[in-house]
């Protein structure tokens, strides 16, 4: 028969807990709404740029001073996989889908016969790969200090790969972040930055523009820029998602905890009414045997 004690501290510390994932929920709940804000605001730019680059990429593709970032080094030796998770867990298996598709494709090159590099984005990220991958970080970025995601960060992160991929470093380069659908699902994704490749949407229609001095040369200014929106928009989405996946996994946490307090209180109810049984028992028996 378990203790009372034991138990009613067990309840206690589980009571206990059940406040802390409480308020974690209602912190995610708080943080989703504006993380959530901001990456739906960010959407129309990205699409809309996204179509520009199209545009402009369909007319200057074949073209001999094409720029590198959108023609590539002519090879796919080296791959650079750009890993984005969080700093903090308690965010159920968001940081696990990332990571499981960096490694997935990983796995997939280095049987191909293809180098592998990674840069993490985000502590979490980087734990998850350091075991089996540790060999082929190349670099980490550290954004536990930011408070809010601005278009700087990114920039700078772009910058760095742009920098990599002048200096030979690597021939491909594709990130990997979670892509905010709702609290209950969040998309692992993956998407390539260099060469760049752009994508018209469905149904948007661009008018024809003539460009002056020309499409190569504008290319060549814009295309550093859609590669920091590009990764400016796999950070918002990673923020929502990994507020919405934190939210969801204290709200079942939550729900988890009050289930246990319930079996529980009624272990200690039992034991608490047997406990009394054989004080009476014990105490008829002693007053029959006088």
């Amino acid at each position: 028969m378990p203790n009372l004690k034991d138990l009613k501290t067990r309840i206690d510390s589980v009571k206990s807990t059940r406040k802390i994932t409480k308020a974690m929920q209602m912190v995610a709940a708080a943080k989703l709404r504006r993380a959530q804000e901001a990456a739906e605001a960010g959407r129309p730019y990205a699409d809309r740029m996204n179509a520009v680059m199209a545009n402009l990429a369909g007319a200057a593709s074949g073209v001999e001073n094409a720029p590198k970032l959108l023609a590539g080094s002519g090879d796919d030796q080296v791959h650079l996989l750009v890993v984005a998770t969080s700093e903090r867990g308690l965010c159920g298996g968001f940081n696990s889908s990332i990571a499981k598709l960096a490694r997935a494709k990983a796995t997939e090159l280095t049987k191909a016969g293809k180098t592998v590099k990674i840069i993490t984005i985000g502590k979490k990220g980087r734990e998850q790969l350091k075991r089996d991958l540790g060999d082929k970080m190349v670099d980490h970025v550290d954004l536990s200090e930011v408070k809010k995601m601005g278009y700087s960060h990114a920039s700078k992160i772009a910058n760095d790969i742009v920098i990599r991929f002048n200096s030979g470093e690597f021939d491909v380069a594709t990130i990997f972040y979670n892509k905010f659908q709702s609290v209950m699902n969040q998309i692992p994704t993956e998407l390539q930055l260099i060469p760049a490749k752009f994508e018209e949407n469905e149904g948007q229609e661009m008018p024809f523009y003539e460009y002056e001095p020309g499409e190569a040369e504008i290319l060549a200014d814009l295309l550093p820029r859609a590669l920091s929106t590009q990764v400016f928009t796999a950070l918002l989405e990673n923020g929502a998602s990994e507020q919405g996946a934190r939210m969801s996994a204290m709200d079942n946490a939550t729900r988890n905890a009050g289930d246990m307090i319930d079996k529980l209180t009624i272990v200690y109810n039992r034991s608490r009414q047997a406990a009394i049984t054989n004080e009476l028992i014990e105490i008829i028996s002693g007053a029959e045997a006088l």
